[in-house]
């Protein structure tokens, strides 16, 4: 048994210890990660529609390809002046066009200046996608 004079530094200790790992913690990822890895922790990668997305192709993207984790979240966030969508498939005539995922179904709550829309993408592959009112505007996501 230790003594009365070494218990409580050794509590100290303890407590100091696990004050220095919650702001360990939350420096690492600017929350607090509870019971999980940090390595497969999700994140979110942000994508820019850049001004004068309309006539830049595969430019109108950026980054362009985005490279991600299974479980992690794309935001799209429409830096431009004219209203965009982000839309799944390869271009209009891809019959699986907005099955994976659509911003704006129908033409509703098209991404105006400033808007977002995001996805979680939960399988690995690779993921073309488009804006409908400029198809020209392409740009896949690699989920590894």
């Amino acid at each position: 048994m230790l003594s009365g004079n070494r218990q409580p530094i050794i509590r100290l200790s303890i407590l100091f210890a696990i004050i220095t790992i919650f702001f360990l913690s939350i420096s690492l990822n600017n929350s607090v990660i509870v019971g999980t890895d940090l390595a497969s922790a999700q994140k979110e990668t942000k994508v820019s529609i850049v001004s004068g997305a309309s006539t830049m192709g595969d430019k109108a993207f950026s980054p362009n390809p985005v490279n991600i984790k299974v479980g992690d979240t794309v935001t799209w966030t429409n830096d431009d002046s004219q209203p965009h969508t982000v839309l799944s498939g390869s271009g209009s005539s891809d019959p699986n066009m907005g099955k994976g995922f659509n911003s704006s179904p129908n033409f509703t709550n098209l991404l105006i200046t400033g808007k977002t829309y995001s996805h979680k993408f939960n399988t690995a592959g690779e993921f073309p996608y488009f804006c409908e009112p400029h198809p020209t505007m392409v740009g896949k996501v690699v989920v590894s």
